[in-house]
């Protein structure tokens, strides 16, 4: 009786304590390589297209435009071979900022972390900017001519829209892609350049002999409505006299949309969401080549997202 109770006792403290003993066991080690979570290789390789947004900010620098309309307009003078008066405006530069959109595709090539390939964009800014200057001057020419010389210019630059082709470089990390950009752009540029002109004059050496002469000669001038030459000065004549009355201002320039050139550079960085979308931010920065003058540089920080083939 004894030795059947004591097998009963082992047999229930053996069936309790292996379901015990058993729930301890970490099954994580018994699993083996079959269970470890994979990583995901990124394949860069391949065309693909995409939409880009952001912010551009516009240095317009056109401090000569009017010098050689001005040139041109003075230069059978001698108060341009004299007094070189097409130099006298020096328009400031200007500044615009705003967002800008467009799109992009290219190719890429990758061999081992390295992706090299070829990159195109579009972008509208469709922005511009204004500056102006004015100027008034008396001279006296060595043939004794006094001459007065008003000049008002303006001049506005708008960058319509370019685009840039460009090569592209990056080392892959995981899903990151730091890469840096180099190339040529095209755009199209808006260019508006007027100036006001007035410019009238009197023989100073006559008048000044007229002074003190029984009969006075006749006093060459141009460029006045009207004219007195005993009161020279602009409305200087006593009432009732024939009053001095210059002609009044004459506008030269036009506006042209011109397709300029230049070069880009940019970096950025590219996030592979999955093998086949990307994510990225991106700065770039574009110079055009001087174009009448005018000199452009843009500067876009933007972000964009693509489909990958």
């Amino acid at each position: 009786m004894r030795t059947a109770t004591l097998a009963l006792l082992a047999g229930f403290t053996l069936g309790v304590s292996a379901p015990a003993l058993g729930a301890d066991l970490d099954y994580g080690v018994l699993r083996g390589p079959d269970y470890e979570p994979e990583v995901q290789v990124i394949d860069w390789n391949g065309i693909y297209v995409g939409g880009h947004g952001g912010y551009t900010s516009a240095s317009l620098n056109q401090t000569n435009v009017f010098q050689r309309m001005l040139a041109t307009e003075f230069r059978a003078r001698d108060i341009e071979s004299q007094f070189s008066v097409s130099s006298l405006l020096t328009t400031p530069s200007a500044r615009v900022e705003g967002s800008s959109y467009g799109a992009f595709a290219g190719f890429n090539y990758q061999f081992d972390e390295a992706v090299v390939g070829i990159e195109a964009d579009y972008t509208r800014y469709d922005r511009g900017g204004r500056a102006g200057d004015s100027i008034s001057r008396i001279m006296t020419t060595t043939g004794g001519m006094t001459e007065v010389v008003n000049l008002a210019g303006i001049s506005a630059t708008k960058i319509e829209d370019y685009g840039t082709i460009r090569a592209r470089g990056g080392w892959a990390f995981g899903r990151f892609l730091p890469f840096v950009t180099a190339g040529l752009a095209i755009g199209r540029a808006e260019v508006t350049d007027t100036v006001a002109i007035q410019n009238y004059g009197y023989d100073s050496k006559t008048y000044a002999s007229n002074l003190t002469a029984t009969t006075p000669a006749y006093v060459n001038r141009h460029d006045y409505a009207s004219f007195n030459p005993q009161y020279p000065g602009p409305r200087s004549s006593p009432a009732g006299e024939t009053q001095t009355v210059p002609n009044a201002p004459y506008t030269i320039g036009k506006t042209t949309v011109k397709t300029v050139g230049g070069l880009a550079l940019g970096a950025g960085l590219e996030f592979a969401v999955t093998q086949n979308i990307l994510l990225r931010g991106e700065y770039q920065y574009v110079q055009f080549n001087d174009f009448d003058g005018h000199k452009v540089n843009l500067n876009t920080v933007r972000g964009g997202a693509a489909l990958k083939f």
